[in-house]
């Protein structure tokens, strides 16, 4: 009886830690691994990161336009939300700007997510674009 008591406080100490691991704490801009600031010196040239955070596998900053970016632990950018203005063009594959271009004219791309299956993009009209990797859709929900 001894060992079930000791194995399940065992058991909720794993799962404690691992929920405050989870958490997102804030940190300072400068602790953003090189890439992440890279990225956001190189594609939103002019912008501040104002606020940045980190939970136990990603890197979350906020720019003083309002754009949101995350990152890998390793800093490469996972999702960028502009919310109203056009996410950097350099960061849209070719294929998905022509398709947008030529499918949705006047319309532009606000937010890209990198995802298993390739990319996640919303535009300016709510409609949300699913693409492979090569750039071919393969989904779409408005």
């Amino acid at each position: 009886m001894k060992q079930i008591k000791f194995f399940l406080a065992a058991i909720m100490c794993i799962l404690v830690s691992n929920v405050a691991m989870a958490d997102d704490t804030p940190i300072p801009v400068e602790q953003l691994p090189a890439a992440a600031k890279t990225f956001v010196q190189t594609n939103f040239q002019g912008k501040r990161i104002i606020y940045a955070e980190k939970d136990w596998n990603s890197y979350e900053c906020r720019l003083d336009d309002g754009t949101k970016i995350e990152f890998n632990r390793k800093g490469n950018w996972k999702k960028v939300d502009c919310h109203v203005t056009p996410v950097p063009a350099a960061i849209i594959p070719a294929p998905i700007q022509q398709y947008v271009e030529t499918s949705f004219p006047g319309n532009i791309i606000t937010k890209i997510d990198k995802e298993r299956y390739g990319y996640d993009i919303e535009l300016s009209n709510d409609i949300d674009l699913k693409f492979n990797y090569q750039g071919m859709i393969i989904g779409m929900d408005d």
